[in-house]
Order: C-alpha cells, then sequence, then structure tokens
C-alpha cells in the first residue's frame, strides 16, 4: 500500500531509506524522545534502518493493516519534519490509535495539528473507523492543549508502563468520534 495524505503544507506518505537522515536528526533530541514510548535515545542509523524496514512491512501487507505509519514531509521542500501514526487498529470494533511527533526546529508552526487533522480525516473517512484514542505521558504539557484544540476529549485512567518507561501510569488518553 503506497497511501499518501496530502494537506495544504505537508504530504504524509511513507517511509523510506532516503529518509534515514532526517528521521535521525528528527528523533535524536532528548527533549522529544523522553515523552515517545518506543523511541531510544541516543537514535543511531540502526534504530532508524530498523524502523522503516517494519514500517515497509506493515505497509506491504495485502490484508488490511494493525497500522498505518506516515513520514510528515514539508511541502515544497520535500523534507521530513516528524512522524504520525495510526496504529492498534481494531477493524472489528472500529477503533485505533496512534500519535505524532514533530522536529525540534519545526514547532510552533501549526504542522502537528494540521498533520494529525489530516490522520483523523484519513481514519475517519477513508478506512471507516468510528474511534480513536490518542495517549501521552503524564508531564507531557503540550499534548493536553494540542489535543484539546483538535477535539479530543479527556477521560482519566490508569496504565501499565510501556516498555519500563516510568511515566505510562495514570495516562490520560483522548477520545475522538467524527462528527
Amino acid at each position: 500500500m503506497n497511501i499518501q495524505i496530502e494537506t495544504s503544507r505537508l504530504t504524509l506518505r511513507p517511509w523510506n531509506e532516503e529518509d534515514i537522515e532526517q528521521l535521525i536528526f528528527g528523533l535524536n533530541h532528548l527533549k522529544l524522545a523522553k515523552w515517545l514510548a518506543f523511541v531510544p535515545h541516543p537514535y543511531t542509523a540502526s534504530h532508524a534502518k530498523a524502523w522503516i524496514s517494519r514500517c515497509q512491512q506493515i505497509s506491504g501487507s495485502d490484508i488490511r493493516p494493525a497500522a498505518y505509519e506516515f513520514a510528515v514531509e514539508l511541502k515544497p521542500e520535500r523534507i521530513v519534519i516528524g512522524g504520525v501514526s495510526l496504529n492498534k487498529i481494531d477493524w472489528e470494533a472500529g477503533t485505533g490509535g496512534g500519535g505524532i511527533w514533530i522536529a525540534k526546529n519545526y514547532r510552533g508552526c501549526g504542522y502537528g495539528r494540521e498533520a494529525f487533522e489530516a490522520k483523523i480525516r484519513f481514519a475517519f473517512s477513508e478506512l471507516g473507523l468510528t474511534k480513536l484514542v490518542n495517549g501521552y505521558f503524564d508531564g507531557n504539557e503540550s499534548s493536553p492543549g494540542d489535543a484539546a484544540e483538535i477535539g479530543l476529549s479527556a477521560c482519566r485512567r490508569g496504565c501499565q508502563p510501556l516498555h519500563g518507561r516510568r511515566t505510562a501510569n495514570n495516562r490520560t488518553c483522548h477520545h475522538i468520534a467524527p462528527q
């Protein structure tokens, strides 16, 4: 599957080998990596290659995948400035999850919101999902405000630690359903 989602300033597209350098640059910041569940620090070329290989395996599936992993590319520069995930898809229940990251140099420009809104439209309009859940770690002060701005509603629930990461307990989860 070679799905691309276009917005006025961004292209959400599958990851490829040409993205390795920009992926390393974007994720090799501790202040970002500490809020992402599965991103080691420092982030190396071997991490980036393994991630891209995993994404290519997912997108190469002939069946409905359990995840869509997109590079967020800035038009017209054609540089990767982040990533957005639509994962943990339960086709029977019509639900999914995922998250987003935007590289340090591109925050505060509305790119994250634009990419996340495009993901939501894709999930509901193209895939027919009915509910998305987006979690964030307690202490990540920007995520609750960003989530509220795009219409996500908050609920509080306890979660188990995620792969030994310390802040996964009592994370706040957000839900959104199509309007």
